[in-house]
């Protein structure tokens, strides 16, 4: 008796145990959001207890309070966020002409050896050129305006997407795509039905930290090559000597980016959860 009582003990401590299900974790969603919002308000404490002290003086650091103030006052405006939608649009586009160069290109470096082998040197070296360093020569080939702007974003997210696809694609599941390829999967059905969907994940988030990064090439395009958006907004005021209300204009950036992201990463979710 004590026997099968041992045996069967010793069976269940072999047996793997299940994974938790994402049900029963209902308290990761609160932390992730408590976690973020408790960094930043100890660092807007700090921020202005050092301000209010006169150790810094308000000309180089303002405090968060006059900053909120002045916010206020260029919401109230409307002129504020007139600035909002052009660095949007240009973010965007940029964004989207990326990925529709990195997309195919990520899957042909991953399909082919002998593109990979020659184009990699080539992409990796690409990234060592700086933003700042492109946009003059933009400005001179192309000219101002939106489309040297939405180049210089496309540029900048090309890599992280791109990376993303060839990541995603080299890590799936050889037995997986195996068994779909006896099925007699190929081609186009392959990479349709089995390797879009399970490199999805991968894709989203490329696509998620470049649109991030589009975002600061719209800004960074319109310090050089002019605009109507955030970045001609934070410059001019750079140039004027407007600290509070420089400090005001990169809230409203920072907010855009990560409301972007935001809203990126809930759209991932979602299909993740399909």
């Amino acid at each position: 008796m004590s026997t099968d009582v041992e045996h069967r003990d010793a069976t269940a401590t072999m047996l793997p145990t299940p994974a938790p299900s994402r049900l029963a974790r209902p308290h990761r969603a609160p932390r992730r959001v408590a976690a973020p919002l408790l960094l930043g308000l100890v660092g807007l404490i700090v921020w202005e207890v050092v301000a209010r002290s006169g150790a810094v003086p308000a000309f180089f650091l303002p405090a968060p309070t006059a900053v909120a103030v002045r916010l206020g006052e260029d919401l109230a405006t409307g002129g504020l966020l007139g600035f909002v939608l052009p660095t949007l649009v240009e973010a965007a586009l940029g964004c989207l002409v990326g990925a529709v160069v990195a997309l195919p290109l990520g899957y042909l470096v991953f399909r082919s050896h002998r593109a990979s082998a020659a184009l990699e040197p080539y992409i990796a070296a690409s990234q060592a050129v700086p933003a700042v360093a492109l946009a003059p020569l933009l400005m001179l080939w192309i000219g101002y305006g939106l489309v040297p702007i939405v180049v210089l974003c496309a540029l900048l997210v090309f890599f992280p997407i791109l990376l993303a696809t060839v990541l995603g694609l080299r890590t799936l599941d050889p037995d997986v795509v195996d068994a779909a390829r006896l099925d007699g999967a190929s081609g186009w059905d392959l990479l349709r039905h089995i390797e879009l969907p399970l490199a999805l994940p991968s894709l989203l988030t490329g696509l998620r930290n470049g649109f991030t990064l589009s975002v600061t090439g719209a800004v960074v395009g319109e310090f050089v090559m002019g605009g109507q958006g955030l970045g001609m907004l934070v410059a001019t005021r750079a140039d004027s000597a407007d600290t509070t209300g420089l400090f005001s204009a990169l809230v409203v950036l920072c907010v855009l980016a990560m409301t972007v992201y935001g809203v990126l990463n809930l759209i991932e979710r979602r299909l993740e959860q399909r």
